[in-house]
């Protein structure tokens, strides 16, 4: 078992400065978002406006990725991804977003999501998983990849590499006419195999010009959850693994999620437009 790294306190300055000309999302400086009453299945104008935010998210994306070596802080690591996303015209959606005060978050190893960008420094051997989204024209790019800092050993290598399979394989099961539920039923079965627990209460979800639209993804099978999967719905997928227990605590900033017995965990996530016969990937650098 890869050894518990002892997490930095939060030390998070004041909000980082976004230009006047940005548009912000409807949240920003309120308390809670606005409740989405749109549809689920969207327009081509949105598809296009969205194509074009999943694009750029996955560019910060792998530009922050980049920059997950070991001496480098979180918080420059937010640095990055805010300036990138601002020299385009985005919004850092998480800015602000119920009150959240950094414009990505960084979640290392135990941190199973959430994690607020801090002075914590990335040391050799760490997972650090960079969710980062972007709005741009009116509508939410939102992706996250979990990147290796340095020498990093077996058993996280692994965890990392199946977590993206997982990722892939709830993808590759997403069809017009199936329900939501099947999407979690392919994951927990992969992730199954390892012996890996699946974490439940954090889910993939509805997005387009609303950052969670309500539409939920679980990531295991959840009969509960079984909406018909349409042609020109809008979602993320974003499994969670964890070396051991799913289980979970929350630090008191009401946001840093970590698991229970403090093994490590990662996470990829992706969004998608459902097609007539599959799944586009809105969230590719490319």
């Amino acid at each position: 078992m890869p050894p518990e790294t002892t997490l930095a306190s939060v030390t998070s300055p004041l909000l980082r400065a976004v230009p006047a000309s940005i548009p912000r999302p409807e949240y920003v400086g309120k308390e809670l978002p606005e409740r989405y009453t749109g549809p689920e299945v969207k327009d081509a104008d949105t598809i296009e406006r969205m194509r074009a935010a999943g694009r750029l998210a996955a560019q910060a994306r792998e530009l922050v990725g980049a920059h997950v070596v070991p001496g480098v802080t979180t918080d420059e690591l937010d640095r990055i991804g805010h300036e990138f996303l601002c020299d385009h015209g985005a919004y850092p959606s998480t800015l602000g977003y119920r009150g959240f005060t950094k414009s990505l978050c960084s979640s290392v190893n135990e941190v199973i999501c959430h994690g607020i960008p801090s002075d914590q420094v990335v040391q050799d051997g760490d997972i650090v998983n960079i969710d980062i989204t972007a709005y741009l024209h009116g509508v939410h790019g939102d992706t996250n990849a979990t990147f290796l800092a340095g020498d990093v050993d077996e058993e996280s290598r692994l965890l990392v590499e199946c977590t993206r399979e997982a990722l892939e394989r709830g993808i590759r099961a997403v069809k017009p006419g199936r329900r939501i539920n099947v999407i979690g039923r392919v994951i927990e079965s992969y992730a199954a195999r390892f012996g890996y627990g699946v974490v439940r209460e954090f889910t993939g979800h509805g997005i387009g010009t609303s950052f969670h639209s309500g539409l939920i993804v679980p990531h295991y099978d959840d009969p509960e959850h079984d909406e018909l999967i349409e042609v020109g719905m809008t979602f993320t997928i974003e499994p969670m693994l964890n070396l051991g227990t799913p289980e979970w605590e929350m630090w008191d900033d009401g946001w840093t999620v970590v698991t229970r017995d403090r093994q490590r965990s990662a996470q990829f996530e992706h969004t998608l437009l459902v097609t007539p016969t599959g799944a586009e990937i809105l969230t590719q650098a490319d």
